[in-house]
């Protein structure tokens, strides 16, 4: 790729054109993030907790433009841009906080009363591939941890996000960050998978589709190079006879149509038991109407469009398969325009298995309705997927031992499934491996070293 295009996905214009970063700027970077990690990973928490501390500022003081940026960039409605700011720096000052707590030395005493001890110390340069659905929260998910442990980072966003790639490192610069601490290059995907073979690579961390985590894992494990994957997901809804309707159907429009449905842990499949399955899809579908469309600029629209005109026509393909199969469409359904990124919410029922909307992730604002006669039939019906990152159960009787049966890294109970900073996230099967943000995500890039003090 000569160059990476900034589209308005809601207009179709154009916003601005970059150049890829050449070979020797590439090498030109490597060079300068190895110098930087020389002196990085020897600072003080206590100076690298500051510098987090001065970029949470930066953010909250450029909100507004940053927010601005994501919604003219990849199509989502302002207020939620600014949320997303928001967490970027909620997760800066959490790191900031605890990173002490996190990296402190661990005593072991053994039978014979030696001792030993774990320290964590930081690996190098770690490669982040990261999607453009949140491209700045994926980003800061990532950096945040990995950089406070002592590592350095370099960032290959998404091909359609230039804008918001180029503002994160100047963020990053402007914090006081050194030189080559955190740097972004407007990279292919091979191009970024290549640089795993450079040994001064020592990481990888991926948010993405399967395919791509597929692919970057092979390069890692050719290279033994530790990989973390947050891949895709088919998300089960699961509303119990004894939900509360009202509140778990407001929840779930809202979970479906997070990111206006570009998530990889919004709710995606519903399943519902039998005795209260009517009741469910009326509210659901009375709660779906009361949004509104338009312009991502504009303060009152609920949603606005998806990141690209070629994702909607994937999206609205999937639906026509399933629809021929015998899904029935109670809302929607409608065909986006030829090179046009505006999407319809679609809400469909009575899936097939084998369908798209049965087997496949749905990454846009399309609700896929499952009807059950009981728990135990909606517990193998959630579990009927390939994916296993998040899901969320609806129940006045919330016993602990439901979320042990789903075959997931996230359960929530009674309530949306989310991404907090004090949370670990992350999937199983092929939603991916490995644990972002907590004290988990601190440690997935670093060296957990034992020491026995003879």
């Amino acid at each position: 790729m000569s160059s990476f295009l900034s589209i308005n996905p809601w207009n179709g214009e154009i916003l601005q054109e970059y150049p890829s970063t050449t070979p020797e700027a590439v090498e030109k970077a490597l060079a300068l993030a190895e110098h930087c990690f020389d002196s990085w990973r020897s600072q003080s928490s206590l100076e690298k907790s500051y510098l987090f501390r001065q970029l949470a500022q930066l953010l909250r003081a450029r909100k507004e433009e940053l927010a601005r940026l994501i919604s003219l960039e990849v199509g989502k409605v302002i207020s939620e841009s600014r949320a997303e700011i928001e967490k970027c720096a909620l997760v800066c000052e959490f790191y900031a906080e605890r990173v002490d707590e996190f990296l402190a030395p661990e005593s072991i005493i053994l039978p014979d009363q030696t001792k030993a001890k774990v320290i964590f110390q930081a690996s190098g340069i770690i490669l982040a591939i990261m999607p453009w659905n949140f491209p700045f929260w994926q980003v800061f998910r990532f950096a945040v941890p990995t950089l406070i442990a002592g590592n350095v980072g370099v960032l290959k966003h998404a091909s359609n996000v230039p804008q918001c790639a180029l503002a994160i490192q100047r963020l990053f610069k402007e914090a006081g960050f050194p030189p080559g601490c955190f740097q972004s290059l407007l990279l292919d995907g091979p191009s970024a998978t290549a640089l795993l073979d450079d040994p001064r690579i020592k990481g990888v961390s991926l948010t993405g589709s399967e395919k791509a985590g597929a692919t970057v894992a092979a390069a890692a494990g050719k290279n033994l190079k530790k990989s973390l994957l947050e891949l895709g997901g088919s998300d089960p809804f699961i509303v119990l006879a004894d939900a509360d309707l009202p509140l778990a159907a407001s929840t779930a429009v809202k979970a479906r149509m997070v990111n206006f449905g570009q998530s990889c842990i919004a709710a995606k499949r519903f399943i519902i038991e039998e005795p209260v399955y009517d009741a469910f899809v009326e509210l659901f579908l009375q709660e779906l109407k009361k949004l509104r469309p338009g312009n991502p600029l504009d303060e009152q629209a609920s949603y606005a469009c998806m990141a690209r005109p070629d994702l909607a026509a994937e999206l609205y393909q999937q639906v026509r398969e399933t629809v021929a199969l015998g899904a029935r469409v109670l809302i929607g359904c409608k065909a986006p325009e030829p090179g046009s990124a505006i999407f319809e919410p679609t809400v469909l029922e009575n899936i097939p298995e084998g369908s798209p909307a049965f087997s496949e992730e749905l990454f846009g604002p399309v609700a896929s309705l499952f009807k059950v006669a009981s728990f135990q039939e909606a517990i193998a019906l959630a579990n009927a997927t390939e994916y296993g990152l998040g899901a969320s159960i609806w129940t006045t009787n919330p016993r602990a031992d439901f979320a042990v049966y789903i075959e997931s890294g996230v359960v929530f109970l009674n309530a949306q499934v989310a991404s907090h900073p004090m949370l670990p996230f992350g999937g199983i099967k092929k939603s991916g491996y490995g644990r972002e943000l907590s004290k988990q995500g601190i440690l997935e890039f670093v060296n957990l070293k034992t020491i026995y003090l003879g």
